[in-house]
């Protein structure tokens, strides 16, 4: 097995007291969203923390992340978010999964192709990016649907007039439509109250440590840290600059540690000079910029660290995305495949 620098620490009790939050918030059945690998987490883990906490519903985006989970756990139930397109038969004939169909185009491929399988099939309320409009509901008549869904728009955004208008559109859909559950509620829609829980709910992001509206940071348990290997250590000189641009000069000679990470592995550029690294407790600052590979780390309050040694890098999602100006689900999904994934209880 070839030696990865670069690791993510993740915390299977931390995920999994996340979504049993969750689930005692919503008060109804509970699933997640596993899609774009999980969060950046890895998909098929996440599932089996989830499944054994007592999850039985998962989504994921597109066919190919449905065939990457392999056999699903006895009892799982797995969604396809994106539904049926054109090109989905063949993926979609041996799998498990069902589809959330999301136009009419994609309702009539699904009964030509499939007949009275059951499906679930997603209803536009007010978002407009996918599902089928409140004037082609009526032709949904004799379809198999086990979940009928919307997406709410503004759910971190809790006095937003459009989640009242969401809710009330998707309860004159679930009057018209049959279906054996409805589905409305993401993260952020569990904690805008019962209403919106309906029989399903579909926590995503606050599932990985994420503040899915304002005010949320402290409900839910960090489940990611990152760690990488010193490359080298160094004394950069009184009045000398590091690392691209120049950006940061000595005023004395400092020790420096130059760290296996860097932008190209999800760690944000916009961390230059507001990130910090960990070594036994002890925060130390980045210096200079953020390379696509490398950071450099102010280690004069560190003990011996050496070549090979590994430090923390600090990776609260919430507090990155804030000093990035971008959000945590970013965070989460710009982590690649460079990082050994490591899972402890």
């Amino acid at each position: 097995m070839v030696h990865r620098p670069l690791r993510l620490r993740l915390s299977a009790t931390a995920l999994a007291d996340n979504w049993r939050y969750l689930a005692r918030t919503g008060g109804v059945e509970t699933g997640a969203a596993i899609k774009a690998d999980g969060y950046g987490l890895g998909a098929r883990e996440v599932m089996d923390v989830l499944a054994k906490a007592g999850a039985r519903d998962f989504f994921v985006s597109t066919w190919d992340e449905a065939a990457a989970l392999g056999e699903l756990p006895e009892g799982v139930r797995l969604a396809v978010l994106h539904g049926l397109g054109p090109d989905d038969g063949q993926a979609a004939n041996p799998s498990p999964a069902r589809p959330v169909l999301c136009s009419m185009a994609q309702v009539r491929r699904w009964r030509a192709a499939f007949g009275e399988r059951p499906c679930d099939v997603m209803v536009d309320t007010g978002m407009h990016r996918l599902g089928v409009g409140a004037e082609d509901l009526g032709e949904l008549d004799g379809l198999a649907i086990d979940t009928l869904h919307s997406h709410l728009a503004c759910a971190d955004e809790p006095d937003h007039p459009l989640n009242a208008a969401q809710l009330e559109r998707f309860r004159a859909a679930k009057e018209r439509v049959a279906a054996q559950r409805y589905s409305l509620a993401n993260s952020a829609g569990i904690l805008l109250g019962p209403d919106f829980a309906f029989d399903l709910t579909r926590p995503g992001i606050a599932l990985y440590g994420g503040a899915p509206a304002p005010g949320s940071d402290a409900l839910f348990a960090p489940v990611v840290s990152m760690e990488a290997q010193v490359v080298q250590r160094r004394i950069l000189p009184a009045g000398e600059a590091i690392g691209y641009g120049a950006t940061f000069s000595a005023e004395r000679d400092l020790p420096v540690a130059i760290l296996n990470a860097g932008y190209a592995d999800g760690y944000p550029r916009n961390m230059s000079g507001a990130g910090h690294a960990k070594w036994a407790g002890t925060l130390l600052p980045l210096v200079g910029r953020v390379s696509m590979d490398l950071v450099a780390v102010d280690i004069s309050r560190a003990g011996d660290v050496r070549e090979g040694d590994w430090l923390g890098l600090d990776f609260d999602i919430n507090a990155v995305a804030r000093q990035c100006g971008i959000i945590s689900y970013e965070v989460l999904t710009g982590l690649n495949g460079r990082f050994e994934r490591v899972w402890s209880a």
